[in-house]
């Protein structure tokens, strides 16, 4: 069983266009890699071109097709990779010239969403995108989206139906777009019910694998799945942690940003992320041992300003401390904050929770007044919502200090 699965592991070559530092383009080809041995593929070999901009017709040059065909024989791979998104005339001319199955990043990204959406948002919100995708690349394919053969880049409705013409497709994402609304209605009926109960949201936010979901189950033992993959949890998850006060916040792990991530993923998941537009606080989890890091925490925040969840006030916690071997000066002028952690062994942890509640407070307005003992149930509110300072029994009444959200203010 083992040998069988083995032959039939699709093999692939990834090719890339580098117009500016190959370096990067060698970053963002390993990216790559991972991507396509998450979606279950293996790489056999990559080509890398230097170009002023890639090819309009052929994404790269006569040349390196030519080297692509080379590899192709001598790998036995069964399909090519493009670092970039190809334009439907670049699909069809590389098809083609090599005879083989052409895929592009964007492609690899949402075949990965279609293997990891669960949740019913996740579903319509992944076919969305792929069908907006695919809809895209009709031009100069005729009406058919056939892709002929299995493996990568054909799980989702392309298994359901392989021939779709245009007003299909259009008929299909009206419906999807329908169903997402009454999802978003629910998500937002949610985040009114929050805002009532003036339960603070820490929205969690970063990079691919950064360990968002080993942090969010160090502090919930919410069962999250972790694996050091990329995008190995998509649906998000909003668990309560209670802080050192007993004051009780709702902590909401987020999809994971990447490199390049599609435009179709960004407008078909707007309903998840703006959950981090509509937080008290976002904690941005940072992997430390990566290389890339800075790359990556300019990902996370060009996401953010796309989102418009640019004005929040921003914890950047670097994860995975444990896994550097030199001490390193991390820092990101971009955060309120930074503290160092390990969502795996616990290191920082409680200094975090610590960070999250003082940055919390900061938010809060501070009361101290006497209350009569006819209003009691004042104090009760202050304690569910606020952090009760002080609590004095007087002849006056009950003289209180306090830190309260404003929006009790009214009621108390």
């Amino acid at each position: 069983m083992e040998e069988i699965r083995k032959e039939i592991k699709e093999k692939v070559i990834l090719v890339a266009v580098a117009t500016e530092d190959p370096v990067q383009t060698e970053e963002s080809l390993d990216e790559l890699e991972e991507l396509v041995k998450t979606a279950g593929a293996e790489v056999v070999a990559r080509v890398v071109q230097l170009r002023e901009a890639p090819h309009p017709g052929t994404y790269i040059g006569k040349g390196k097709i030519e080297e692509v065909q080379a590899f192709l024989y001598g790998t036995d791979a069964t399909g090519i990779v493009c670092d970039d998104e190809l334009s439907p005339a670049q699909i069809s001319n590389l098809e083609q010239a090599l005879d083989t199955k052409i895929m592009d990043r964007t492609l690899i990204i949402l075949d990965i969403f279609a293997k990891r959406a669960f949740t019913r948002e996740g579903k319509i919100q992944v076919e969305l995108a792929q069908l907006k995708y695919r809809a895209s690349k009709l031009t100069g394919k005729g009406t058919s989206l056939s892709r002929l053969g299995g493996g990568i880049g054909t799980r989702g409705p392309g298994e359901k139906k392989l021939e779709m013409d245009r007003r299909l497709i259009r008929t299909r994402i009206s419906h999807l777009k329908a169903e997402l609304r009454d999802v978003i209605k629910h998500r937002q009926v949610q985040r009114k019910q929050r805002q009532r109960n003036h339960m603070p949201v820490v929205c969690i936010v970063g990079y691919t694998n950064a360990g968002k979901s080993t942090l969010l189950n160090y502090y919930t033992n919410a069962g999250v799945l972790e694996e050091d993959q990329l995008f190995a949890t998509l649906d998000p998850t909003t668990k309560s942690v209670e802080l050192e006060s007993g004051q009780t916040i709702l902590m909401t792990d987020t999809v994971g940003f990447i490199q390049k991530l599609p435009h179709h993923l960004v407008d078909a998941f707007k309903s998840t992320l703006e959950e981090a537009k509509y937080s008290d606080l976002i904690l941005h989890v940072v992997d430390a041992s990566n290389p890339q890091k800075e790359q990556q925490m300019e990902t996370v925040y060009n996401t953010l300003n796309q989102l418009g969840a640019n004005e929040s006030s921003v914890i950047t916690a670097f994860n995975k401390i444990d896994l550097l071997k030199d001490e390193e000066i991390l820092k990101d002028p971009m955060a309120e904050a930074v503290v160092k952690i390990s969502g795996k062994t616990g290191e920082g942890t409680a200094k975090l929770l610590q960070t999250i509640e003082e940055m919390l407070q900061k938010k809060k307005l501070y009361l101290e007044k006497t209350y009569g003992y006819d209003e009691a149930g004042k104090i009760q509110i202050i304690r569910n919502y606020g952090q009760l300072l002080k609590e004095e029994y007087t002849e006056e009444g009950i003289y209180v200090q306090a830190y309260i959200p404003k929006e009790i203010l009214g009621s108390i």
